[in-house]
């Protein structure tokens, strides 16, 4: 375990909608019991449980706070901010697994068809076509682009099927971001995202948020449809073992599809961000 790296990142840990004034949160963040609150006189406080506050700030809907002293800049989605989208805070699923293995899970394109079946894939329609990966050194992400696949229902606004264009951007070791085809928006990319909130090496709580355009779905329908992907994915998460992500790719053999899966680990091991990995010994 190394929580050194781990530290210094931002996390989400509560949705705003869910703090009215007087409100508060009780949960964990790096094994450490936290609160969060909405008191009338001082605003959002993050605090421990010895009472020590924490930094805090608001952004796509959440509260997000860091335990390190010295907070790397929180990364940004500028899509979140054109106007005529929805944007779609999508409420909180715990998850017995590794938070790293949840943001690996979200970044595999090849169990579509056999997980998410007729939605977000469907037999014959298997092969995970060529793409490509690269680590942008400019400001230090894994992004995968030029993923296409075939889907029943892409989104909750699709009416066919259609093929899909997707990239993957991976900004800090416990978030993703996917940009996809909007179907009613063609010329647009709908963008979904999953926040991981670490409460130890192998429990989360998993935010997924959206920036959608989508004129027709209730906030409802839209909740409703990401949060039953999403429950697809816990059975899968909560039954892979070994429960951390293993990081040596001698404990898990890639296949070509994984091509995201590998970078990612490469890119946390180059890190030093192994909270929540499996290292095998030296």
């Amino acid at each position: 375990m190394t929580l050194a790296y781990a530290l210094d990142d931002w996390y989400c840990v509560a949705m705003l909608d869910d703090l009215p004034a007087g409100a508060r949160r009780e949960t964990r963040l790096l094994e450490q019991d936290i609160s969060i609150s909405n008191d009338a006189e001082s605003g959002i406080v993050v605090a421990g449980k010895d009472g020590k506050t924490h930094p805090h700030q608001i952004a796509f809907g959440h509260v997000w706070t860091s335990l390190g002293t010295a907070p790397r800049p929180l990364f940004e989605i500028p899509e979140g901010d054109e106007p005529g989208r929805k944007l779609v805070p999508c409420g909180v699923v715990r998850v017995k697994c590794s938070p790293l293995r949840a943001v690996e899970n979200f970044l595999d394109v090849a169990h579509f068809p056999f997980v998410h079946t007729d939605i977000l894939g469907a037999e014959p329609h298997t092969e995970v076509a060529p793409y490509k990966v690269k680590v942008r050194e400019e400001n230090d992400e894994v992004w995968a682009t030029k993923v296409k696949f075939y889907q029943p229902q892409a989104a909750h606004s699709a009416d066919d099927g259609i093929v899909t264009d997707y990239v993957y951007r991976v900004p800090t070791p416990m978030v993703s971001v996917l940009y996809k085809t909007c179907p009613p928006k063609p010329e647009a990319q709908d963008v979904i995202a999953i926040f991981v909130q670490p409460l130890d090496e192998e429990t989360c709580d998993v935010w997924p948020w959206m920036a959608l355009y989508d004129d027709h779905s209730t906030m409802a329908q839209l909740i409703q449809f990401q949060q039953e992907i999403f429950l697809q994915d816990r059975s899968i998460l909560e039954n892979q073992m070994p429960r951390k992500l293993p990081l040596d790719p001698r404990m898990e053999i890639p296949t070509r599809a994984d091509l995201t899966s590998v970078a990612y680990r490469q890119w946390l091991k180059r890190r030093g961000a192994t909270y929540g990995a499996e290292v095998a010994p030296a």
